[in-house]
């Protein structure tokens, strides 16, 4: 009749999970926790020992337009590059974007380069009054830049 978590394979929990919490073009992310979890089933397709980089695209409005994983790497790094992230966001006609990127060792601590990525990052997108909301990284826990007064 029902089915215990020990029977459900980690695909179908997986799917479960992506169903319940991936948010939808038009939907808001109205929290850190709530934009962790949407980021996290976004991940979920992801080799979980590389270092993943998405960017949620937002309007005028703070409503999703899409979500993507623009770079893995390696188990420490992943690469982004300010000059593709802004020629997307023109392309998408996006006001805001909230970025994130996944830490393989489950810490959320943000490194100095986390910290030097966001203000790179934050600084360039004002330049073409592009706002930077977030950046969030996903860990064991989340670490949101937002909540702790980084951004």
């Amino acid at each position: 009749m029902y089915q215990t978590l020990t029977s459900i394979s980690d695909s179908e929990l997986r799917e479960v999970f992506q169903k319940r919490f991936t948010r939808a073009p038009g939907e808001q992310l109205r929290s850190p926790r709530e934009s962790a979890d949407h980021l996290r089933s976004i991940f979920a397709d992801h080799p979980a020992d590389q270092e993943h980089f998405a960017v949620v695209y937002l309007d005028g409005q703070n409503k999703i337009i899409t979500t993507e994983v623009v770079a893995s790497g390696t188990i420490n790094m992943a690469s982004i590059y300010p000059r593709i992230l802004l020629k997307r966001i023109l392309e998408l006609q996006a006001v805001s974007v909230l970025i994130s990127h996944t830490h393989p060792s489950g810490a959320t601590t943000p490194s100095s380069s986390d910290r030097a990525i966001t203000r790179k990052l934050r600084d360039g997108m004002a330049l073409f009054d592009i706002d930077v909301v977030d950046h969030i990284i996903i860990g064991d826990e989340f670490f949101s830049f937002s909540d702790q007064g980084l951004l």
